[in-house]
């Protein structure tokens, strides 16, 4: 995701303290915990695919041509919207709801490749015994559950193949498997993809 980008999410995310759904997702038309070092970023246009024919995708990727510039149009009109009620929002209270914001618009040449991306888990079961076969997978720490989702087409909805504890899940993670165009919603967040997951391993940080 490039910086304008960032800024932009950390700038429009209200202070909510859940991840209720209340989503204003527009319809389909058709990081490990407080590190220094961040991933290093690199377009899935330029990068090969590696020695088993998975293509490296950042997730500034899978947003389709014009995208930031629809998600800040969206931001601004929700800003816009909360200042003009002037509506005071209490923290905890029943109003203090994460709002997920975005399209479900996907990028067409990525649909059923193999792919490996990084991201952090999200379990969609938090029970400490919980052995789990699905999971959100997104680009920031906290998202969907200290701050609100991230807009579809920046979730993704992870499917194993096998259950797995969710102790011995690592929060940062690589992922290698299929992606598709597969919208799947969760009390959590909507996912405008979904990838089939070959396997995962703990994210290593690169430094830069």
């Amino acid at each position: 995701m490039n910086q304008n980008l960032k800024l932009l999410l950390a700038a429009m995310a209200i202070p909510m303290a859940s991840c209720g759904m209340q989503t204003e997702a527009q319809p389909q038309q058709s990081d490990a915990p407080a590190a220094v070092e961040e991933p290093v970023q690199q377009s899935v246009w330029e990068d090969p695919v590696d020695a088993d024919g998975y293509l490296e995708v950042m997730w500034e990727d899978l947003l389709p041509e014009g995208e930031e510039e629809r998600l800040r149009e969206m931001y601004a009109m929700q800003m816009q919207e909360m200042l003009s009620s002037g509506e005071y929002i209490a923290e905890g209270g029943p109003n203090d709801v994460g709002v997920q914001i975005g399209t479900y618009n996907t990028v067409e040449e990525l649909n059923g490749r193999k792919i490996k991306m990084p991201g952090y888990t999200v379990p969609l079961d938090f029970s400490p015994a919980a052995e789990i076969n699905e999971f959100l997978l997104v680009p920031t720490l906290g998202a969907c559950v200290h701050v609100p989702p991230p807009p579809p087409n920046q979730t993704v909805y992870a499917q194993l193949s096998e259950t797995m504890p969710i102790r011995d899940m690592p929060q940062a993670v690589w992922i290698r498997g299929t992606l598709v165009a597969d919208t799947q919603s969760t009390d959590l967040a909507d996912a405008a993809y979904t990838i089939i997951v070959d396997d995962i391993e703990e994210y290593q940080y690169r430094r830069r």
